[in-house]
């Protein structure tokens, strides 16, 4: 025997069968691996395969410009930055970090990575867009202690300086955590910039466009090594508005260190070409993040800047709601023209004294002069003879106590009082004594000034009111296919009648009226004043205070037959009417004057250029500006 034989290893049965079964057992475990990676699940697998080193950048769509009427540019984009976060490669340690360098709260943050979480990791999350320079600095500082971040070109809204038509355009932010609840934000994700007020509200779906895709291999440091593809953007469509940016900025002048609003008007189309409310705001500050220091003094400002006083300032009209008590009067034959009363400055009605507003009265007036002279005695008694449910009948006619229908968010509807208004708000009767007030305009009854305008277009038109509107029909149909043309509404109306109301209009402006500081030399501009009380006499007697001030209105028209524009101005705390006057009349002038440059400009240029639908015009409308942003820097 061998005596090397005895130094060999010995192995049993047991343990060899031991390695037997280990072996076995790693070799099951690799099968079923393999099972589940190649079999079961490869999709998922895959896709975690991709995560690791494909990356899907956003390309964001800017938004559509908004154009005036001639196609000049009111609201634009310009180019910036914005930081995108991968969720593939976040490190949730350091969310304070980025919170704190981006200026968004943690909380926040937070919330927007949870309802981010149903969608694909490698999708990047927007977290802020038009980044300031201090954020760019925070990004580029930090690319390699923050590779979960990544910059990226983007277009941030650029508005008017000064707040140049603020309440009109609006603007844009952030969609809220509120909004993302409600069914028209559905679509978007946490920090997409929506429109929050206005046109960039109203038209919100048209504006903006929708986002492209770049798909890239990055390494393990996350740096780019190859695009594997590129979906293009799709710009939003942009919005030519039925605004004229000239009459816009006569407006704007003419209200400038007032409060209040003005409403230009077509009365044969509705088309809205100037919509001023003041005091007005930057829109600029809200294109990116509005900072708390900015948000807190607009929402703690007494005169409440972020109301567009134009279609939500619900304000008794005084004096500019006689024409139609005078309308209700004739309509029911309640009266006629030479329905005559005699003012000795003020009447006794039910019981209850009412002063006219010139003490020693107006002696004796008709319908033309009671028009002409403002005369409320004369209107008391032409209101107590018609009625209250009869001014109502014309009142409702003509608009009143209901929204126009506006393309702008959040217009209110006013209130148009009657007997089946008080039984159904107050649940008391109507007591002829009210109406008396309501007859000069006040009591109850409230307008907002676009109604207002809205009103006397179509009783000017003679009976057709048209829907009020900031987009015109001929475009609608470029802007959504479903759309319909909309009838305009029609109340038969005595033309007999309207001629007499607008005769006294006439006189108002032009003769020993009230509202001589809206004439103009060679135009038969017709008009009326209005002051209206915010307080009664008795509480506001010797108190000097601005707020107690009556809001003074007026409302004006050109020419005086078949008028083409008609103009309303709310000036509140104005405290008389005829200071409401000139700034219809700036806006008028600013009308004819154009009117008769385009005329000059038709004869010298037989053949002018179109408009372009997406450049800048002059003023004339014929020839093409290039350089649109003297426009978007406006310095009033």
């Amino acid at each position: 025997m061998n005596p090397l034989d005895s130094e060999k290893p010995q192995f049993s049965p047991a343990r060899i069968a031991v390695i037997q079964y280990l072996c076995l057992a790693v070799f099951l475990y690799l099968v079923s691996g393999f099972w589940q990676l190649q079999v079961q699940n490869p999709n998922m697998y895959a896709e975690q395969a991709e995560r690791n080193r494909v990356k899907a950048l956003p390309l964001l769509a800017p938004r559509g410009k908004i154009l005036d009427r001639d196609g000049r540019i009111l609201a634009d984009n310009h180019s910036t930055f914005s930081v995108i976060l991968s969720r593939a490669s976040l490190d949730e340690s350091h969310l304070p970090v980025i919170a704190d360098g981006l200026g968004i709260p943690l909380d926040e943050l937070k919330r927007r990575l949870d309802r981010s979480r149903k969608l694909p990791e490698y999708e990047a999350l927007v977290l802020k867009q038009g980044l300031t320079e201090a954020e760019v600095a925070f990004v580029e500082a930090n690319r390699r202690e923050l590779p979960e971040l990544e910059m990226i070109r983007s277009q941030r809204r650029l508005y008017p300086a000064d707040g140049f038509a603020s309440h009109l355009i609006g603007y844009v932010g952030e969609v809220s955590e509120a909004e993302l609840n409600e069914p028209q934000f559905a679509a978007y994700e946490p920090g997409a910039v929506v429109g929050k007020a206005g046109i960039e509200r109203e038209y919100n779906d048209v504006l903006t466009g929708v986002d492209g895709r770049r798909q890239v291999v990055v390494d393990s440091r996350g740096r780019e090594r190859e695009v594997l593809g590129i979906k293009d953007a799709k710009p939003g469509r942009s919005i030519r508005l039925t605004i004229d940016l000239d009459l816009q900025a006569a407006a704007e002048l003419a209200m400038e260190g007032r409060k209040g609003a003005v409403v230009a008007l077509d009365p044969h189309s509705g088309e809205v070409l100037a919509l001023v409310s003041t005091p007005n705001y930057d829109p600029n500050k809200f294109a990116g993040r509005i900072s708390a220091a900015d948000w807190k003094q607009l929402i703690s400002n007494p005169d409440n800047p972020l109301l567009n006083r134009a279609v939500q300032a619900q304000l008794a009209p005084g004096s500019t709601f006689k024409p139609f008590v005078a309308l209700a009067g004739l309509e029911s034959n309640a009266i006629d023209e030479n329905f005559t009363v005699h003012c000795r400055g003020g009447a006794v009605f039910y019981g209850r004294y009412f002063k006219c507003w010139i003490k020693t009265g107006h002696g004796n007036l008709s319908l033309h002069k009671g028009i002409e002279q403002s005369c409320d005695v004369y209107f008391y008694n032409v209101g107590n003879r018609t009625g209250i449910d009869k001014i109502a009948e014309i009142g409702e006619a003509a608009g009143f106590g209901r929204r126009t229908g506006i393309d702008l968010p959040n217009e209110e509807e006013g209130v148009l009082p009657s007997s089946k208004w008080k039984l159904r708000n107050l649940r008391e009767k109507w007591y002829a004594g009210e109406t008396i007030s309501v007859s000069v305009g006040q009591g109850a009854l409230t307008v907002t000034p676009i109604q207002l305008a809205a009103a006397y277009a179509g009783m000017l038109n003679g009976g057709v009111w048209y829907r009020p509107r900031l987009v015109s029909e001929e475009d609608m149909h470029s802007i959504r296919l479903d759309f319909r043309p909309e009838e305009p509404r029609r109340v038969t109306l005595d033309p007999g009648n309207i001629d007499k109301i607008k005769s006294g209009l006439w006189a108002v402006v032009n003769a020993a009226g009230t509202g001589g500081r809206a004439r103009l030399s060679g135009y038969d501009v017709i008009g009326k004043t209005g002051s209206a009380q915010v307080a009664s006499v008795q509480f506001t007697k010797g108190k000097k205070e601005m707020e107690l001030k009556d809001n003074a209105w007026f409302v004006g028209a050109v020419p005086k037959d078949n008028p083409e524009i008609v103009v309303a101005a709310l000036f509140e705390h104005g405290e008389h009417g005829y200071l409401a006057g000139p700034i219809v009349r700036d806006v008028l002038k600013a009308y004819l004057d154009k009117k008769i440059r385009r005329l000059i400009t038709e004869r010298q240029e037989p053949h002018p250029i179109k408009p372009f639908e997406t450049g800048r015009l002059n003023p004339a409308g014929v020839s093409p500006v290039p350089d649109p942003a003297p426009l978007l820097q406006v310095n009033r």
